[in-house]
């Protein structure tokens, strides 16, 4: 049976239950900051909404339950937006997104779609030996694959093309591409970055794409890796894999790209090197001047200045998002409200946690996203300074 046939069978089949699953996060006008604190967490003020598009009344929905994570109104009331707009206004590149996808891009069904095993008349079929499966989200499949002229061990990852999924130009290609492909292009140019995923080999085809990467061995994701550990980490190794997500996710956004979905899945390490890997640029976006809209991502990572008042930047989510993986990797759980009460006021503390953990994690996870770290300075925090 042909790995697209296969794939075909549990594309129809399987509906994605995963909770950290990246999804398009749609901002609702009917929960103010007074109303805020109150939700229950089955009551979330953002609304998953579909990738693609959307679906027709009567036809089945997948649902994510949000944990209780909500956010203190002390600081989420002194953002001011305006100012935002005025300080971030110079992060944006140069690239142009493409949302008009001609006709022959729309997604069909996907027992269509999948019909003939489209990988044995492409070149990827031709160049690597697909082996068995990998792992799976909501839109592709990945698998184990062998480079045949030199054995080198790939990943090979399908995707199934959305109805409205973007294409992008990128600087070096004369026609737009997928947008995953082309992030991870951008994200790839310059000189080499041992801490992102290097993009191999890649193919465009009708109803799909298909990518080939890197891929370590031995590795794991980060979140299987915490959990060898115990479900935490001690600070010694929380701040090797810090240091190199952070290393990633500066040069992401200073070659033009916004990951928009660090988290522990999306993250690979040698268990023996502790080396780190950033994947997945599915949920990500090019890098522009003014405030993002819509969140595309994990909605427990979801900042708090989006959930206010509908709009975020780049760089203080992602700081945002690196202060829930450090905490996730010291403390072993979310954030509950009570730790976010007191990383607003820069009065939380841990037991077991050095000083300077501490202020790293209330550094990151400040509600109003002007009084976070600087993505550019986090390197240079006095945590990164203690001797191990």
């Amino acid at each position: 049976m042909g790995i697209l046939s296969r794939i075909k069978k549990m594309f129809v089949k399987e509906c994605v239950e995963e909770q950290e699953q990246c999804v398009l996060l749609k901002y609702t006008t009917n929960n103010t900051v007074e109303n805020h604190h109150s939700h229950r967490s089955d009551e979330a003020p953002v609304v998953a909404g579909d990738i693609d598009g959307g679906r027709k009344n009567g036809e089945k929905k997948c649902f994510w339950k949000w944990p209780d994570l909500r956010f203190p109104r002390q600081k989420a009331a002194k953002y001011d937006l305006a100012e935002a707009e005025k300080k971030y206004q110079s992060e944006g590149g140069a690239y142009q997104t493409f949302t008009n996808v001609p006709a022959s891009k729309v997604r069909r069904d996907a027992e269509e779609q999948l019909e003939q095993d489209v990988p044995d008349k492409g070149h990827i079929r031709s160049r690597y030996k697909i082996g068995d499966k990998l792992g799976q989200g909501g839109f592709g499949f990945v698998y184990k694959g062998t480079r045949r002229k030199d054995g080198l061990k790939v990943a090979v990852k399908f995707s199934v093309k959305s109805a409205n999924m973007p294409y992008i130009r990128v600087p070096g290609y004369p026609k737009s591409i997928p947008k995953e492909i082309g992030l991870t292009l951008m994200a790839n140019t310059g000189p080499r970055v041992p801490q992102i995923i290097k993009l191999l080999d890649w193919e465009d085809n009708k109803d799909h794409y298909i990518m080939v990467m890197e891929r370590p061995v031995p590795c794991m994701d980060l979140k299987s890796f915490v959990k060898l550990h115990g479900e935490r980490f001690d600070e010694g190794m929380a701040r090797k894999v810090m240091r190199q997500v952070i290393k990633a996710a500066d040069v992401c956004i200073k070659r033009g790209v916004f990951h928009r979905d660090i988290k522990m899945e999306n993250l690979l390490v040698n268990q023996h090197t502790v080396q780190v890997k950033l994947i997945d640029f599915g949920c990500g976006v090019q890098m522009k001047k003014f405030a993002y809209e819509d969140f595309s991502g994990t909605k427990v990572y979801c900042p708090p200045e989006y959930t206010i008042n509908g709009r975020y930047h780049a760089k203080p989510t992602t700081v945002w998002s690196l202060g829930i993986l450090l905490f996730m990797m010291a403390c072993g759980y979310y954030p509950t409200d009570y730790d976010l009460d007191l990383i607003s006021k820069k009065t939380w503390t841990r037991p077991g946690l050095s000083r300077e953990c501490c202020q790293m994690i209330s550094g990151c996870l400040q509600s109003d996203p002007q009084q976070r770290i600087n993505l550019e300075e986090m390197h240079l925090h006095d945590w990164f300074k203690v001797m191990e």
